[in-house]
């Protein structure tokens, strides 16, 4: 079979394991991120990340020791401006792009490096030992940490005003939210890359509204779509020797699609 023989090499075991964790637990933050209309912070959130990348090779830093503080500084920065301004689409937009522009610059005046170019398209084949434990820990981290919080996160994505009237201090479990997505889209980069990192957080949370009502409902078939999209991806990649990135999205987009049809078909019935 094809998974045995992928689990034979270890470094694709090694990939497959980290991209479950990392589906598992983005798809998770991707369904408060979509009900509260914050689906375009992952993808500012991503070209931030590749603008600190650029930055960090220039000044030959450690990578993730720039990436990280960056992308949880504009997630706080980007999380603000989407609840008091009637513009944070706008706002995300310009972030992005001008973060995008200042990293691809950066890259230019450093010479090219093919660790950025993986960041920004993705290679998950090639995370060393050391990337692996680091993003696993990362991950599992944060899935314990939404976990834990996890109804604190349900009353403040759904309803704000009750939770404040219960003691439930919103604002600190919104800067919990924004931490956690920061973390796990750094630490996504290197499977997706930059570009389409935030399709992990966004189709499983899109699919799962489809088909089902509740919030709890649409986090377990959330989770489970992210999983089993990656792993179907991740087998075709190898089989067909495909984009590993570009496979797993193909594989969201088409399980979107179904749940879409399967909506609709619920609908008229």
């Amino acid at each position: 079979m094809i998974i045995a023989e992928i689990l034979s090499y270890g470094f694709l075991a090694r990939a497959l394991a980290v991209g479950f964790l990392i589906s598992l637990t983005a798809s998770l933050l991707g369904v408060s991120l979509v009900l509260r209309r914050y689906s375009m912070i992952g993808d500012g959130l991503s070209h931030v990340g590749f603008g600190a990348l650029g930055i960090a090779a220039v000044l030959s830093i450690s990578p993730m020791a720039v990436t990280i503080p960056v992308v949880v500084a504009a997630a706080f920065l980007l999380l603000r401006m989407s609840e008091r301004d009637t513009g944070g689409d706008s706002a995300i937009a310009l972030i992005s792009s001008s973060a995008l522009a200042i990293g691809v610059i950066a890259v230019s005046l450093g010479g090219v490096n093919t660790d950025l170019n993986a960041f920004l398209f993705g290679s998950i084949l090639s995370v060393s030992r050391s990337d692996a434990i680091i993003s696993a820990i990362a991950a599992s981290v944060t899935l314990a940490a939404y976990l834990v919080f996890y109804h604190q996160i349900y009353a403040s994505t759904f309803d704000p005003a009750f939770a404040r009237a219960t003691g439930i201090r919103c604002e600190r479990y919104t800067s919990l939210l924004a931490v956690l997505s920061a973390v796990m889209i750094v630490v996504g980069m290197r499977m997706l890359g930059s570009l389409l990192i935030s399709s992990l957080m966004i189709f499983p949370a899109m699919a799962a509204m489809r088909v089902a009502r509740t919030y709890f409902s649409v986090s377990i078939i959330a989770a489970a779509e992210s999983v089993i999209a990656f792993i179907i991806g991740f087998i075709a990649s190898y089989a067909f020797s495909l984009p590993t990135g570009a496979s797993i999205v193909v594989t969201h987009m088409a399980f979107f699609c179904i749940a879409y049809a399967a909506g609709r078909i619920r609908s008229r019935l």
